[in-house]
């Protein structure tokens, strides 16, 4: 047998028993528990939300037990047999799930990627106007000067013929969203191991699109220039003599431990060059991620190069391609190069392919950058011969050698060093020797055996597996995927993909809608021209579009084809306001500056005539009606005089007055029951709809400041206003969140719905915010922006479409369309 539904409180969740839980009813018809509603706060005197419909009603003075008990809850509840109070926590079958604001979205505005994504990448976006491009691919950093350099990883979202034009974070933001799941995946542990401050690797900053070629950079510290000043005498001459050893074990000692820094966020280089090393302000050796990332996609591009259409190469073939690579400096050792062949597809002649790539790898990578340092130009002419890796003996014959160059350069005093160093370049990465032994064999450079410390601590050896080795991850491979995805993105633009966060694909990603389309030229527009004036209101009712104009005229177009259907003549003045209301029969409302209400028929055959004309009373300080609103039986007027007049559609006399603005009400907006009033004092007040009594006043500002209110959207808990500085501002609750510059000049006009905020006004331009945000934080993101030819002066959003009202008196309208 089913359970009986019993009445309970909202908040506490408890049955009415009439003794400790007394339903109480609010002036919203809604009920809830007389403790509950003594505890809920007051924001404003005498009056209260309602748990239920969080609207904003009269509380009496003295306390909830003044207001009515609900004589129906009670007499229900205490009749039925009471069961155990249910667990606040579960979700009952029986109620129906209501949809959350949070799920009202704009039916041609998809949701371009998850919260979760947009969270876990936003603060790694660096502004367009943060970078300062010197030299392809070197930038400094406009607030601090300091050297940058920059990797591509992608292309920013082309803007096409299309009028909109996605914002720079939105394009920064898709072009990550349209990676693959395991490049972002490396970029994210870069990202990470850099904001854990280890010293011993460079800085990554973030991402910078740069908007005139297009291309998303990964932006590194790079100090690159300075490094090779001071050693390049060093690596071009003879490298250091038995004088400058002591400044070999120094450069070495800290070359060894950016090696180690890298290691411990758990990467892999894959290979080395000298370039791939920095020196820091504090004038310490660091790790040049940018110069391993270049380094990298060299050695994918020549080995592509080299066996373009191939399946397999010879020992020969690969030991001269080993030996370009050591010439260029790309020191990548054998089981990288083997796997980097491997991924390419093709076979290798060679047992020792079998080797697994490691932190080892690193070190037979490290050796030679020191050897490089260490030995100058004979270390670069022994390269030449290393043409035959496949080889065992000859490659050992290339190891004495090298061990003989060290000889003659260190002598028999430091032989440690040299056996350590030799071992570095074993074929097998198990043989060869840890990084931190290679760098206490170099500081027996500067500090005697006896006296070192280090060399008889305990050294625990980590396991050799790795998070990601740079080289062979995808950040190295993308330069030959996006010599591909550029085709397309020249010709097509196509969008791809989605992500949720640093690891995860985010899968539920919408269809193209309203922005995509707009971005892909898919959404259509079009201009209805008509009027002989600057456009000053929007409504849309029935089958039909109204707009009115300075030109007192109210046009009317149908939402089918947006062709002109009728016209209404009759305004003396110009008219500034206009509604739709479709109580018993459709109706058009408008109102004019000389404070004239005209009410016309929308039925068919639509009559030149209005049905009724109201007049507000003039005086000195009158100047028109200046907004318009309707509830239930009353036409609200926002006024020159100050004041908001609520008319009877019955006999079309003012049933209230409401009083309390400074200076003309400019704005009305009308939500559950509610109705806001935005005026030119810079305040906007709340009026409750079911006895238009006072409840709030919002935006007053005790410095003094004022600045008019020209708009207003509301939705359920959220309020937002725009004003004639260019500022938004957003209540939540009746709780002020935040205020954020949106344009560059008065904004006329804003339009609201679910997540997606419209704005237009003095500078010609239409943003596109998808909002979020809670109790506690309000955040806006810019999607995007329309350029117009002309002053925005209002808009509108309907059922996918948007209408916007220009000053040079055209509508245009954008509409989905395949």
């Amino acid at each position: 047998m089913e359970l009986p539904e019993l009445p309970e409180c909202p908040v506490c969740l408890q049955n009415y028993d009439g003794a400790s839980t007394i339903p109480r009813v609010l002036g919203c018809g809604h009920s809830a528990c007389e403790v509950c509603l003594a505890k809920l706060p007051h924001r404003y005197p005498e009056t209260i939300r309602c748990p239920a419909c969080t609207q904003l009603v009269k509380y009496p003075q003295n306390g909830a037990a003044a207001l009515p008990k609900n004589i129906d809850l009670l007499s229900l509840s205490l009749s039925l047999s009471p069961p155990q109070n249910p667990n606040p926590n579960s979700d009952d079958p029986r109620k129906p799930r209501q949809q959350s604001a949070d799920e009202e979205v704009f039916k041609f505005l998809p949701r371009l990627w998850s919260d979760e994504f947009y969270s876990a990448w936003k603060d790694w976006v660096v502004g367009y106007d943060a970078v300062l491009v010197e030299k392809e691919e070197r930038a400094r950093l406009c607030d601090s000067g300091a050297a940058v350099g920059l990797v591509q990883v992608g292309f920013l979202e082309r803007l096409g013929d299309s009028k909109f034009e996605f914002s720079y974070n939105v394009r920064v933001m898709k072009c990550l969203s349209e990676m693959t799941e395991e490049e972002r995946r490396e970029l994210g542990l870069l990202l990470r191991g850099s904001g854990r401050q280890c010293r011993r690797i460079g800085k990554v900053y973030g991402f910078w699109g740069n908007v005139e070629d297009g291309v998303l950079y990964l932006v590194c510290e790079s100090q690159n220039g300075r490094f090779e000043e001071k050693l390049r005498g060093l690596r071009n001459g003879d490298g250091f003599g038995r004088d400058g050893l002591c400044g070999f074990g120094v450069i070495g000692m800290e070359v060894c431990e950016a090696v180690m820094g890298l290691h411990s966020e758990g990467f892999v280089g894959g290979g080395f060059g000298v370039s791939c090393f920095g020196f820091d302000e504090f004038g310490h050796v660091f790790v040049d991620l940018n110069e391993v990332l270049v380094m990298g996609r060299k050695v994918w591009r020549s080995v592509g190069d080299s066996v373009s259409g191939r399946k397999g190469i010879g020992a020969e073939e690969m030991g001269v391609m080993f030996g370009s690579l050591l010439k260029d400096e790309a020191f990548v050792s054998m089981e990288v190069l083997f796997e980097v062949l491997k991924k390419e597809g093709i076979a290798v002649e060679c047992e020792s392919s079998k080797y697994m790539v490691g932190y080892g790898s690193d070190v037979w990578s490290l050796a030679c950058v020191l050897l490089s340092l260490l030995l100058g130009k004979e270390f670069s002419e022994e390269i030449g011969n290393m043409n035959h890796i496949c080889d065992h003996s000859m490659y050992a014959s290339w190891i004495e050698r090298v061990g003989d160059l060290l000889d003659s350069r260190l002598g028999s005093e430091y032989a440690s060093l040299r056996v350590t160093l030799c071992k570095c370049l074993n074929y097998d990465p198990a043989s060869r020797p840890l990084v931190i032994d290679v760098m206490i064999c170099i500081r027996e450079l500067i500090i005697k055996p006896q006296y070192d410390i280090m060399a008889g601590l305990e050294r625990p050896v980590k396991e050799n597996s790795t998070s990601c080795c740079l080289i062979l991850g995808e950040l190295c491979q993308m330069p030959k995927k996006m010599s591909e995805t550029q085709k397309e993105h020249e010709l097509q633009g196509k969008e791809v993909g989605g992500g949720a966060d640093f690891d995860q694909v985010d899968e539920g990603r919408s269809e193209n809608g309203f922005v995509d389309g707009l971005a892909e030229g898919k959404v259509k527009s079009k201009v209805l021209q008509g009027h002989r004036d600057s456009i000053t209101a929007l409504a849309v009712g029935g089958e039909f579009l109204f707009s009115s104009s300075f030109d007192k005229t109210i046009h009317v177009w149908s939402l089918q084809d947006f062709c002109h259907v009728h016209t209404f003549k009759g305004h003396e003045h110009t008219i500034k306001a206009l509604i739709y209301v479709d109580e018993e029969k459709p109706l058009c409302i408008s109102g004019d500056s000389g404070g004239g209400i005209f009410i016309w028929s929308t039925c068919s055959p639509l009559g030149q005539e209005p049905l009724k004309i109201l007049y507000e009373q003039k005086d000195w300080r009158f100047s028109g009606i200046h907004a318009l609103a309707f509830r239930t039986g009353y036409i609200y007027t926002g006024s020159g005089d100050r004041t908001v007049k609520a008319w009877s559609m019955q006999d079309g006399t003012i049933s209230c007055t409401m009083s309390g603005h400074k200076s003309v009400v400019s704005t009305l907006a009308v939500c559950d029951s509610v109705l806001y009033s935005g005026s030119w004092d810079g305040t906007i007040r709340l009026w409750s709809l079911s006895d238009h009594s006072p409840l709030a006043v919002l935006g007053e500002d005790t410095s003094g400041t004022v600045v008019s209110v020209l708009s207003l959207a509301a939705d359920r808990h959220v309020l937002i206003a725009t004003h004639e500085n260019g500022c938004l501002k957003v209540w939540r609750n009746d709780v002020f969140m935040k205020s954020i510059k949106m344009h560059n000049g008065a904004v006329f006009a804003t339009g609201l719905d679910g997540k997606w905020l419209f704005t237009g006004g003095l500078d010609k331009t239409v943003n596109v915010q998808e909002w979020s945000g809670d109790e506690f934080q309000t955040d806006f993101r810019p999607i995007g922006s329309i350029p117009c030819d002309s002053v925005i002066t209002t808009l509108l959003c309907w059922q996918g479409k948007l209408f916007v009202g220009y000053a040079n008196r055209n509508i245009m309208v954008f509409y989905y369309g395949k």
